[in-house]
């Protein structure tokens, strides 16, 4: 009765006219987003989240959202229709949704990923309703230790399943992880790294580093190569699926959304391994393997809807936690943080309004996005073949007025530019971007919870290992260190993130 009475509550606050509106500019925003190659979730909602400043919580987090659910099912379109992703998470469907298009069925394929997406989104979210109020009460009896070493296994698990080399990967975390200890000691109130910049004071800011690396570094990357959007010429027909696409892709909907959901909790995946796994899965049990890659529809039903059941499986850790899953709830963190609210295993009990009216704001924005997405799938068509010479003035233009509109403070332009370039170099290499962000985010609240363990400890570290929960957590992050040790796991480990 109360979960009803906390549903109830969740549609009053959902169907506002103003949530109600935002929640429909954050899901076309990030179909949008999901459409154009180059740009991605993690740049829209690091232009996004100055806007928000200036509006109520829930409405700011309900539109950001919206852009990151949007994404997924915007990503979908080109993998088909230009065989060139959106969206990481939708590189797997362009393995067969692309074949579908060249055989006259592009729209079976967009249609059968918009379904099995708002299938699977619906999913996650009932799932979200019910398990994270059950996790938050199990996580009141944490403590600090165990905090710490739960951020310790999801940085493993990020450079684990880094594309590159492990090493490399690591490499970034450390920095990362240093330049969260820039600004003022949490513990003695000391400024440390400022070198007497008052901007410094209060740490690097999350917004213009991510800005910079995923914003203005992907412009900069892009303009090394030519982006030659060549559509598939085909009649776009028939784009509710027939009976028997319904037979063949029905349990590849919901394996894909069982998967993605459990693949997405975790701290690290994310939906590209999500989407990934799900395809592997898919054809590892099918007794026709050989029609993957020739145009199965099992191979865009499963990874779409894997894909998007991750999505909403990435808030549980975060809002019961307090611990971003990945790189897009480390901006989810951020501005929750700077709105006063800090997500955790209280956050249900002190801000009702806010968890159930951003949950059920997800049962509203998959209903737009399936009303959305299969007619105007013409519309989307023809953003996919704009020139990225008209798209990249309008992106850089965004992140200076995201930057500069944070505090009205030039030095956070600089910061931006800086990362932008940094970011820039950080690709050329191959190094990660992902590990290196997550870990600034990460590193303040590791930092914390290492010296609330120590001070309960008297300082020493047998607190880590006496806890069976910290332990726990501590073995685990060590074998999948070692793993990387191992050719044959390395091997898997690779097949898994060379296209992620």
């Amino acid at each position: 009765m109360e979960t009803l009475s906390n549903i109830f509550l969740g549609f009053s606050v959902a169907l506002q006219p103003t949530n109600l509106f935002f929640c429909f500019v954050g899901v076309v925003l990030g179909t949008l987003v999901g459409v154009l190659p180059g740009l991605g979730p993690i740049a829209a909602i690091s232009l996004l989240l100055p806007g928000t400043f200036k509006m109520p919580a829930v409405t700011g987090i309900i539109m950001m959202a919206g852009v990151f659910y949007g994404a997924m099912y915007g990503g979908s379109t080109t993998s088909i229709l230009v065989n060139i992703p959106g969206e990481a998470a939708s590189i797997v469907t362009c393995i067969d949704g692309y074949q579908m298009a060249r055989r006259g069925r592009a729209g079976a394929a967009l249609g059968i990923a918009a379904i099995g997406s708002f299938i699977a989104g619906t999913f996650s979210v009932i799932l979200l309703m019910f398990l994270t109020p059950v996790l938050g009460n199990y996580a009141v009896k944490l403590g600090p230790s165990e905090y710490f070493t739960l951020m310790i296994l999801g940085m493993t698990i990020l450079t684990y399943l880094a594309r590159g080399s492990v090493l490399k990967a690591w490499i970034m975390a450390v920095a990362g992880l240093f330049m969260g200890t820039i600004g003022t000691d949490p513990v003695t109130g000391h400024l440390r790294f400022t070198y007497g910049s008052n901007t410094l004071a209060g740490g690097v800011g999350l917004i213009p580093v991510a800005m910079g690396m995923f914003g203005v570094a992907e412009v900069l990357s892009n303009l090394e190569i030519t982006l030659k959007h060549e559509v598939f010429q085909t009649k776009i027909k028939n784009i509710w699926p027939t009976w028997n696409d319904w037979v063949q892709s029905r349990w590849s909907i919901v394996r894909g959304s069982i998967l993605g959901f459990f693949v997405g909790i975790l701290p690290g995946p994310g939906a590209t391994i999500a989407s990934f796994t799900s395809y592997a899965l898919e054809r590892r049990i099918s007794d026709h393997p050989e029609k993957f890659g020739t145009g199965a529809i099992e191979g865009v039903a499963g990874p779409e809807s894997a894909n998007n059941a991750a999505t909403g499986a990435a808030f549980i850790p975060l809002l019961a936690l307090g611990i971003p899953a990945n790189i897009i709830m480390g901006l989810f963190l951020g501005a929750l943080l700077i709105h006063g609210i800090k997500p955790g295993p209280l956050f249900i009990s002190e801000y009702p309004e806010l968890f159930w009216g951003v949950v059920t704001s997800m049962y509203v924005g998959n209903g737009m996005l399936l009303i959305l997405n299969l007619p105007l799938i013409g519309l989307w068509v023809k953003v996919v073949k704009m020139p990225y010479h008209l798209l990249f003035p309008l992106i850089l233009l965004l992140c200076l007025l995201g930057a500069y509109s944070l505090n009205n403070n030039p030095t956070d332009i600089l910061i931006m530019v800086i990362f932008g370039l940094f970011g820039y170099l950080v690709r050329k290499f191959k190094y990660e971007a992902a590990p290196f962000l997550l870990a600034l985010v990460l590193g303040p609240m590791m930092e914390s919870n290492l010296r609330q363990a120590l001070l309960i400890s008297h300082g020493t570290f047998v607190i880590f290992v006496t806890r069976p929960f910290s332990l726990s957590l501590l073995i685990v992050s060590f074998i999948i260190l070692l793993t990387s040790l191992f050719p044959a796991l390395a091997k898997r480990k690779k097949l898994m993130t060379d296209d992620a």
